[in-house]
C-alpha cells in the first residue's frame, strides 16, 4: 500500500468513485500508484491524463513495447521496484515474447543494452539516462545527437514525456511508501483511440 492513507474502490464516494469507475479493472482494482492519489482526486486525474497520454495513446510514434522499456529502465535507474515491475511485465505483455522480455531485463541490470538494440534505440537510452541521473547537464546537444541519428522532433517530445512522467511517476511511489501489496502487474489502459478511456485490463 503506502506511507499515507488511501480510499479503496469500495469505500469511495462522489468525485473519487466516478474517477475509479473510469480507471478500474477486474472486480474493480486499480493499482496502488493511483489510490495514493486518493485523498486530492484532482491530482489522479492529472496523473491518469499525462499517463494515458504519453504512454497510451494512438498518436504516438513508438510502439508501446519501447516506450515501455524506456519507462522501466528509468525506473531501473531511480531504483523504483514498484514501476520497474510493473512496467516491465507491461513491456513483456506488448512484446508478446518472454525470451526477448527477459534478454531485455537482463541487459538493463546488467547495463548492456548494446548487446539488444540499435544504435538508434541506445541514443534514446542515453538521453533518458542523462535526463534522469545528470538533468543539471542537459543541453542542446543531446538533442542534436538524437537529431543526428535520425529522430525527428516529435519522436524526441516523445522520448522526452515517457523519460519525465517515469520521473514523475517514481517520485510519487517513492516519495510516499507505494508498495506492490494487492497489485496486478502490468495491467494498462487499451483503448489507444479514447483519451478519456482510462479502465485497466
Amino acid at each position: 500500500m503506502s506511507w499515507i492513507k488511501q480510499i479503496s474502490y469500495q469505500q469511495a464516494t462522489g468525485a473519487l468513485k466516478r474517477i475509479y469507475d473510469k480507471i478500474k479493472g477486474p472486480d474493480g482494482y486499480i493499482d496502488n500508484i493511483l489510490t495514493v492519489h486518493s485523498l486530492r482526486p484532482h491530482t489522479l486525474t492529472g496523473h491518469m491524463s499525462l499517463y494515458k497520454n504519453v504512454l497510451h495513446h494512438s498518436n504516438n510514434s513508438f510502439s508501446n513495447w519501447f516506450l515501455e522499456a524506456l519507462g522501466t529502465y528509468v525506473s531501473f535507474l531511480n531504483e523504483c521496484q514498484y514501476c520497474y515491475l510493473h512496467h516491465f511485465e507491461g513491456m513483456k505483455r506488448f512484446l508478446n515474447d518472454n525470451d526477448k522480455a527477459s534478454q531485455i531485463k537482463n541487459a538493463i541490470e546488467n547495463n548492456t543494452l548494446e548487446s539488444l538494440f540499435t544504435e538508434k534505440e541506445l541514443a534514446a537510452f542515453n538521453y533518458s539516462k542523462k535526463l534522469t541521473l545528470d538533468v543539471i547537464n542537459i543541453t542542446k546537444n543531446d538533442i542534436t545527437i538524437l537529431k543526428d541519428i535520425g529522430y525527428d522532433d516529435g519522436e524526441i517530445l516523445e522520448i522526452n514525456q515517457v523519460v519525465s512522467y517515469f520521473n514523475y511517476a517514481n517520485r510519487t511511489v517513492l516519495g510516499l511508501g507505494v508498495n506492490t501489496e494487492g497489485d496486478i502487474l502490468g495491467l494498462s489502459p487499451k483503448n489507444k483511440d479514447d483519451e478519456n478511456s482510462w479502465s485497466h485490463s
